[in-house]
């Protein structure tokens, strides 16, 4: 495993743990487990329960076509879960590991449809090996489609020093305002607590003003505060009482 220091948009600096390799594999069996229980599952019931070949008999192209249609959701398995996840397959989100973009920003659709197709020549198998050789060599623990696309797969597990730097005392009877901050990330909060408490102790309000711009962008929240700092301040209050009542 090695560092990965990111510098954020908000100028922060952030240093992460790449995950190892064998996280990786770990979380890439996984992966392999699920679809093998969902060839399973779904096989059983197309030719078992429903009875498949009563209605399309022997011919073998029905029986391909019917196995391709079947294959789909395996094939687009991991685009799909990243997207959805941010980052992350179900394999992933158990081993604590996610994808992320090594120049601060939220990876994109594009980002992971780019790992995607270069799975077909470095992961899938028979070429399983060309991917695991790559991420040994790597001083980042990258993949050929994590190097064009310009991520890398961190650890989530040192999670609790990043919550650290998050908590705020909240009252007993606190009622949230924004709901929609559950779109944020532990390390959304961070750099926003962080680049919002540097802000003020310069009394900087052009950046206080570019916050909450961005905030609102990413999560879709309007402002209904009486201030940009009331808004700012009630977000990592909002983040911190439903992280800690979930």
């Amino acid at each position: 495993m090695s560092e990965l220091s990111i510098t954020t948009t908000q100028n922060v600096n952030i240093n992460f743990t790449t995950a190892s390799v064998g996280e990786r594999v770990l979380a890439y069996l996984l992966d392999v487990l699920i679809i093998f229980c969902y060839y399973g599952v779904v096989i059983s019931l197309v030719f078992n329960v429903f009875d498949i070949e009563h209605f399309i008999g022997t011919d073998s192209a029905s029986l391909m076509a019917v196995y391709g249609f079947i294959s789909l959701p395996v094939a687009f398995y991991a685009l799909f879960f990243e997207n959805l996840m941010e980052g992350q397959t179900v394999g992933k989100k158990i081993l604590k590991i996610k994808v992320i973009k090594i120049d601060g920003y939220q990876s994109s659709f594009a980002d992971y449809l780019i790992r995607w197709l270069f799975r077909i020549i470095e992961v899938t198998p028979p070429f399983s090996f060309i991917g695991l050789i790559v991420m040994i060599v790597s001083n980042k623990t990258q993949r050929i489609g994590d190097m064009a696309a310009g991520t890398a797969v961190i650890t989530l597990k040192n999670k609790i020093n990043i919550n650290h730097t998050i908590l705020t005392e909240l009252k007993s009877d606190y009622v949230p305002t924004y709901p929609l901050v559950i779109k944020l990330t532990d390390n959304d909060v961070r750099i926003i607590k962080e680049t919002y408490e540097t802000a003020i102790k310069s009394a900087d309000h052009e950046i206080i003003v570019k916050l909450v711009d961005k905030i609102e962008l990413v999560t879709g929240i309007k402002s209904v505060s009486n201030t940009n700092m009331a808004f700012v301040s009630t977000i990592i209050k909002d983040y911190n009482y439903y992280t800690q009542n979930m």
